[in-house]
């Protein structure tokens, strides 16, 4: 286990690596940069550009050098904590990303706890009722779950908040806590205003999970060491718990890797109908805008949290299911 563990360790250096320069490449595709468009935008409104200022910041980050030596200092930076400038704010990237990934992880690791909390029973529920009225129930509603656009649902729940709740739509507290630090009134107004964005970003990954996980136990469930266990009089609960509940369980440890990039992304579209002061609409807006640095630094932590999710999903995968081999070839 330790020689698998320090070989994916090492497998995953080339591999952020490889990403780092796909990332850079896709940056520099449009042409030219932040600063020759804001100037463009300047001249277009008939006004003048602090020259000056400019051209020492492309000094200063390197912007008048070769592609290659940009990638080299944005990737130095990176590595010694630096994430860049953003010449859309006019300050680090360190300083501007800060709240929203915050306020980003609080959102996502709440819906990731909803996911899992919803699906689970009803995933089990449902395979052990199969084709029973209950089961169709949940089935239809999972596929509605599937089909319903997030955006649609967001703005159904808006309405509903503000009518029903009173709560006021958009955004994840009132707006008199928006410049105030830290407190027990300014909490209790982020979770009054959690629940429609969990469940409007969290709803489709439900609907997913609880169908995987129905199939995989319905799989399980007509395996020969049940039917033998069942001969034996195990109880029901105790059998199901043991062994097939234990092995549909792989869904929710593989979906690791794709839900720990939606920390960081935040659901774009969802963030910008909700007005969620949240990292998605800020990546859009400096995609847009070419806003390089901060693109840039959004794109690989998402990659790298791509790659700590994989890495966990394949180490519990490996640990949770004995079928899962730990080296390749195969078995005589």
């Amino acid at each position: 286990m330790f020689t698998y563990t320090a070989r994916r360790v090492l497998i995953m250096i080339p591999t952020l690596l490889a990403i780092s320069m796909i990332t850079f490449i896709i940056i520099q595709l449009p042409p030219g940069d932040y600063l020759s468009t804001y100037i463009a935008e300047l001249q277009a409104q008939g006004e003048g550009a602090n020259f000056e200022k400019i051209a020492f910041l492309r000094e200063q980050y390197g912007l008048d050098k070769p592609l290659v030596e940009q990638y080299g200092l944005w990737l130095l930076g990176l590595l010694q904590g630096d994430m860049g400038y953003s010449f859309e704010y006019n300050l680090p990237v360190n300083e501007v990303v800060g709240d929203r990934l915050f306020l980003t992880f609080v959102v996502s690791f709440v819906t990731i706890i909803f996911t899992w909390v919803v699906s689970f029973p009803i995933g089990v529920y449902s395979a052990t009722h199969q084709y029973s009225w209950s089961d169709h129930g949940l089935t239809l509603l999972g596929f509605l779950g599937l089909a319903t656009p997030n955006f649609l649902l967001a703005l159904v729940l808006l309405y509903v908040a503000n009518v029903a709740f009173g709560t006021s739509i958009g955004g994840l507290m009132d707006p008199k806590y928006l410049e105030e630090p830290l407190s027990w009134g300014k909490l209790g107004s982020v979770l009054a205003h959690l629940w429609v964005p969990v469940i409007v970003i969290g709803l489709s990954g439900t609907a997913g999970m609880i169908r995987r996980l129905r199939a995989n136990l319905l799989d399980e469930l007509q395996r020969q060491y049940v039917v033998t266990g069942r001969a034996k009089g195990l109880s029901p609960f105790k059998l199901l718990v043991k062994y097939p509940l234990r092995m549909a369980l792989n869904p929710f440890i593989a979906d690791i890797g794709s839900i720990l990039p939606q920390v960081i992304s935040g659901a774009a579209i969802v963030s910008v109908v909700l007005s969620l002061p949240t990292t998605g609409p800020m990546l859009l807006d400096s995609l847009r805008t070419q806003d390089m640095y901060l693109a840039g630094s959004f794109l690989m932590f998402m990659a790298f949290m791509t790659v700590i999710g994989v890495f966990i999903s394949d180490i519990a995968l490996a640990m949770l299911d004995p079928r899962i081999r730990l080296t390749g070839g195969v078995t005589r």
